[in-house]
């Protein structure tokens, strides 16, 4: 299984960028599939996610109304939306797959099995 995330760079604020995340080894179709990310000196966090059933979507506080999470199951490919980006919002970002257990843990690290490398976003002018 592997999970390989693309899409990150340099942007300036307000800025837009589009995370992709190819999977390979299995389909997405029976997972969840989730975005973190981990700033210096600071916890990895989730950022969104995506269920299996319905597709229905999550958001952290932080980032709702800016980033749009979406999935391509006939790709084996989740991408991530991210509009009026902010120096905050520099970080690493990973991809995960996994089986969350409900709606409630759609950011919980332990319910995704598979990882991906990560790749840097940085918002600066």
């Amino acid at each position: 299984v592997q999970l390989q995330a693309s899409g990150g760079g340099l942007v300036q604020p307000g800025g837009s960028l589009r995370l992709s995340c190819a999977v390979s080894g299995f389909t997405l179709d029976y997972h969840d599939i989730g975005w973190f990310r981990q700033a210096p000196g600071k916890e990895r966090e989730g950022v969104s996610s995506v269920s299996r059933r319905y597709s229905n979507t999550y958001y952290g506080e932080s980032v709702k109304g800016r980033f749009t999470i979406s999935r391509d199951n006939a790709k084996n490919t989740v991408y991530l939306q991210m509009n009026s980006l902010k120096p905050e919002d520099t970080a690493v970002y990973y991809c995960a797959v996994g089986q969350i257990r409900g709606p409630w843990y759609w950011h919980i690290e332990e319910d995704y099995d598979y990882w991906g490398q990560g790749t840097q976003v940085t918002v600066s002018s």
